[in-house]
């Protein structure tokens, strides 16, 4: 089967004959069907037709021209937000949101050279093992995968109450590498794709502290080789190698993260917004320890102060975004929610929320692969 979604948007006058299943029409404009259906959920890219009884999306030929100008967006960087501008709005609006999107990937680029070449110039140089479970993946994949993740470690009285929470988990499963961290409050969880997989499904738990340096580490590497057995964990791509020191399970039983996943409630409202701009909004917008609201409704988001102090008084901030559902007000820990943007990936940012006091999902738009849990906070002012 293609597609086992449900949504029920139908065009009764589309042509059955010349309609192609959301597997066909991907491999034709060269989009995953998973971009797909997150396009349709965003009002970007909706199908011809849906079918009522299996929720299976089917598109028109008609509509190829438009799906590789979002797949040629997308490779470009161009957040949803503007392509949308590019897509429905005027020759001269999508040029100038396209000439703007040119001057800051430049300027971006050459920071990030500066970065990296200063990270470079810090870098070192350069028994018998029983393995249960070996599992290749990218060496920046595995870095990338590290520093997304990391935010949710516990640290401080939440680790030394619970000093399994101080770890990251590494699980080998199937034909996936799954890396998990928690601090009870957050959840992340990257799944990577294996190049290659033998032995059995296997886990291992890894403080925190070492993986940060794993991932420096791995960085270097064209790809990395995670090794799992009863003497421990370890890295390896061509001649070097390096001992994972891992954490004993008998004391230490890391929480049931997938159960939490599985049971998670239907969201009723996306928000998706300008990832880098949210979090400009989140790092400047000088809180201190009060709660910032998210107020959605339509294509505005809106940040304001749950509490705010009248010393400071920090301004209410308007991001352009695509919103979906009724009008929605919630309340975070300006912190945590920043953790949780910048361990994202991508122009983008997606929110789902299924209610003001359960976890919010927050991952990057087009990387279904990369998962954030952040759980609200009380909104006082709303009591008021």
């Amino acid at each position: 089967m293609e597609d086992t979604d449900t949504d029920t948007d139908t065009d009764a006058d589309t042509d059955a004959d010349t309609l192609m299943s959301i597997g066909a029409f991907a491999r034709r404009v060269g989009l995953a069907p998973s971009a797909l259906r997150f396009y349709d959920d965003c009002d970007v890219l909706r199908p011809a037709y849906v079918d009522d009884a299996t929720g299976y999306r089917y598109y028109a030929p008609e509509q190829q021209a438009r799906a590789v100008l979002v797949r040629r967006l997308r490779e470009a960087g161009v957040p949803l937000t503007d392509a949308a501008v590019v897509l429905d709005g005027t020759r001269e609006e999508a040029r100038a949101v396209l000439q703007e999107h040119a001057t800051r990937t430049r300027e971006t680029a050459a920071s990030a050279q500066v970065a990296i070449q200063e990270v470079l110039r810090t870098l070192p140089d350069g028994t018998s093992w029983t393995t249960k479970a070996k599992a290749c993946v990218g060496g920046a994949e595995l870095a990338s995968a590290v520093r997304q993740v990391a935010p949710a470690v516990a640290s401080g009285t939440a680790q030394e109450e619970f000093p399994v929470l101080g770890h990251i988990l590494i699980e080998i499963d199937g034909q996936e590498v799954r890396l998990v961290a928690t601090d009870r409050y957050r959840l992340a969880v990257r799944t990577l794709r294996a190049m290659s997989m033998e032995g059995d499904s296997w886990h291992v738990l890894v403080a925190a502290s070492e993986m940060k340096d794993v991932a420096a580490w791995a960085m270097r590497m064209p790809d990395v080789s995670i090794e799992a057995g009863r003497e421990g964990a370890r890295l390896r791509s061509g001649a070097h190698s390096r001992t994972l020191p891992t954490a004993d399970e008998t004391d230490l039983p890391f929480p049931d993260y997938q159960m939490v996943l599985d049971n998670f409630p239907i969201a009723r409202h996306r928000v998706i917004t300008d990832r880098a701009a949210l979090r400009t909004a989140l790092a400047a917008a000088g809180y201190g320890d009060a709660p910032i609201i998210l107020r959605a409704d339509e294509q505005q988001f809106t940040l304001s102060p749950g509490d705010p102090d009248p010393e400071s008084d920090p301004e209410e901030v308007m991001l352009p975004a695509i919103c979906t559902g009724p009008p929605l007000r919630i309340a975070f820990d300006p912190e945590v929610l920043l953790a949780a943007i910048e361990a994202g990936v991508g122009p983008d940012v997606l929110l789902e929320i299924s209610s003001p006091d359960m976890p919010v999902v927050v991952r990057s738009a087009d990387q279904g692969s990369f998962t954030t849990l952040v759980m609200p906070v009380h909104d006082a002012a709303a009591d008021k």
